[in-house]
């Protein structure tokens, strides 16, 4: 079989998994959130943080939730590292430097992952399990609670209201994140990925020394790791080590836990608002920016010029021959396409317009489908810049769902999508003004200016993942991608709320001869239209200096 055509089955397999699984997860998602039922063990979690469920919130309210409850997390996290050397279970490791902590804590607290560490070298079980896999739980729940907040602003009215946060937190990690990751750890492990919690051994003698190798509880916090859209891997080489992602099987098995809830939110949107047509609009915008970045990637690396490339069948640079090029392609865009971060493959080693493919998917938003929540109510951002741009052309005042899009709302929304640019290219700007954060570049000229330009979009798009080429273990990058993290996580949330307060507080509008369709396939147009033209005019001279310069020099 070729590797193109085992490729393309590859993709084909996706997404008929995926698609069985659209409607019971996203049915089942939109009952989690719409339920007044409290189970036992989330009695006991309410009664230990002090939270009642039942008390409805407006965003301030929901907003202070998230922010407080993030604060503490960051400040757990980084105290559970500065202390790690006194801790059983180190594995002999010493405490973590104070910007690293402070890094890493930022990271995983705003579902980024972010490592500028070597897993295997640095963290102990203790900071593994009991304080990254528990942040990879919750952050992507607090995604889902702002995501569902958002749909019920579009859902209700005349109100304000937007549920609890409490309960929306507990029950997105008590009734959807913890099953799932139940089965798919006991899939991992039984795929061969490792779960124990044995020490550091040494591993046969070579010229020079022997190696040694970690053990640690790897399935469960791999699993979670792409279900939550995460990314951060518990040994350096990420999900390219074989502990972690063993063979094909794995590897599938992987991209499937990284899409399935964004892609299943869309049908819980639809269920949420009263119409599953709305739901499958935004489903097929995201389906179609996802196939056709997939299409274009694995273009890109099969077809690259030159002896080398024909002797391997393609950009084998980088990739474990275990997967190949499709599979790493797949599984490149996959997490660059949401907040994952994990990598398969050498995204330094891609193609010059391949890593341009990976740098655009992040600077999309990160919408198709995105992270666990972060995706959809991104989406849904876009949809109401879209809906705007289409009542000016038509001269009448926008509508989506019912809901009038005036002067308050299309504020929020562009504050929503002018935060993560500017923290993008300001933090890039200034790390070729100054001195010293140029010298942690492995390379010049296009390729080292799209090391950077990558770190601070994945950094502020909350992705994760890295070009490699780049030494960030310093403090200017790690202080500064930490900052990044941070605004671009918490700061789009604080837009995202209140649009949705405002839309809660609406009366409904009727619907009208000169209401736009937005369930409909031209809507999807529309949409698709709108982002990659607002992405293009924000970053195309970004992108000109780095990828683009670099493939067409190729």
């Amino acid at each position: 079989m070729s590797p193109v055509l085992a490729g393309i089955l590859q993709l084909l397999a996706l997404v008929v998994a995926l698609g069985l699984s659209y409607r019971p997860l996203g049915d089942y998602m939109a009952k989690v959130y719409s339920s007044e039922k409290h189970y036992t063990p989330e009695k006991w979690i309410y009664k230990a943080i002090g939270a009642n469920p039942n008390v409805e919130m407006r965003w301030p309210a929901y907003l202070r939730g998230v922010l407080a409850f993030s604060a503490v997390s960051v400040l757990f996290l980084y105290l559970l590292q500065r202390v790690q050397g006194a801790l059983p279970g180190s594995l002999g490791f010493v405490s973590i430097d104070p910007d690293q902590a402070f890094n890493t804590a930022a990271s995983f607290v705003a579902n980024t992952n972010w490592q500028s560490y070597y897993g295997e070298q640095a963290m102990g079980h203790v900071v593994q399990t009991g304080g990254l896999a528990v942040q990879n739980f919750v952050s992507a729940a607090v995604g889902m609670a702002v995501a569902v907040a958002l749909v019920r602003g579009f859902a209700r009215s005349r109100s304000g209201e937007l549920g609890n946060f409490w309960s929306d937190l507990v029950r997105g990690v008590v009734r959807i994140l913890l099953p799932i990751s139940v089965v798919g750890a006991l899939v991992l492990v039984a795929t061969g990925a490792i779960q124990n919690f044995s020490g550091i051994h040494e591993v046969g003698q070579f010229t020079g020394g022997s190696q040694q190798w970690n053990g640690g509880a790897v399935a469960s916090q791999e699993v979670i790791k792409e279900l939550g859209t995460n990314g951060g891997g518990y040994f350096n080489a990420n999900s390219a080590h074989p502990f972690e992602n063993p063979n094909g099987l794995s590897n599938l098995f992987e991209v499937y836990l990284i899409l399935v809830i964004p892609f299943a939110l869309t049908r819980t949107f639809g269920r949420m608002v009263g119409s599953l047509k709305q739901g499958y609009a935004i489903l097929g915008t995201m389906g179609v920016i996802w196939l056709g970045f997939t299409a274009l990637m694995m273009w890109t690396e099969f077809a690259g010029r030159g002896p080398a490339f024909e002797i391997a069948g393609g950009a084998m640079e980088g990739k474990e021959t275990r997967f190949g090029i499709g599979a790493s392609a797949i599984f490149s865009v996959a997490t660059t396409l949401t907040s994952t971060g994990a990598v398969n493959s050498f995204h330094s080693s891609n193609t010059g317009f391949g890593g341009g493919i990976n740098l655009l998917g992040m600077q999309l938003g990160e919408i198709a489908p995105g992270g666990v929540g972060s995706g959809l109510y991104g989406m849904l951002i876009m949809a109401v810049i879209a809906v705007f741009i289409a009542g000016l052309m038509v001269g009448r005042t926008p509508e989506y769902l019912g809901k009038k899009i005036g002067t308050r709302e299309i504020k929020f929304a562009a504050c929503y999508i002018l935060i993560t640019p500017a923290l993008v290219l300001c933090f890039t700007a200034a790390s070729f003004v100054l001195d010293t954060p140029a010298h942690s570049m492995t390379n010049s000229g296009a390729h080292g200016f799209s090391e950077i330009l990558y770190a601070y979009t994945s950094g502020a798009n909350n992705n994760g993942s890295a070009f490699a080429g780049l030494n960030a273990d310093t403090q200017w990058f790690n202080s500064t991608i930490g900052i990044a993290m941070l605004l671009g996580r918490f700061l789009p949330m604080v837009f995202v709320l209140a649009l949705a307060g405002s839309l809660a507080e609406q009366t409904p509008v009727p619907e009208t001869a000169g209401t736009l369709r937005t369930e409909k396939p031209l809507f999807t147009g529309l949409l698709v239209g709108t982002i990659v033209i607002i992405t293009g005019l924000t970053y195309f001279p970004a992108l000109a200096l780095g990828p683009l310069a670099e493939g067409l020099a190729a």
